[in-house]
């Protein structure tokens, strides 16, 4: 493990701390925690997102004109 100091305003540090104690967790724990949350997350949306481009590339439409930007959000009535 590598320490690392970490600056907080007292709004978070309050927040980390009562956060830390509800999860009877340390601090340090907490934000380790929160931070591998967030690389998982990360990860998990770049493999997804490489699968998908990774795909050809499909029609959307047989010959018919897609719908205008007013029609997909209903704005035609609202002038």
């Amino acid at each position: 493990m590598k320490n690392v100091t970490v600056t907080l305003d007292e709004e978070t540090a309050r927040w980390a701390r009562i956060e830390a104690a509800q999860r009877d967790i340390s601090v340090s724990s907490l934000i380790r925690l929160l931070l591998r949350e967030q690389m998982g997350g990360h990860a998990a949306y770049a493999g997804a997102m490489e699968r998908y481009l990774s795909r050809p590339g499909r029609r959307l439409s047989r010959g018919q004109a897609y719908p205008s930007r007013e029609e997909i959000h209903d704005r035609a009535g609202l002038r």
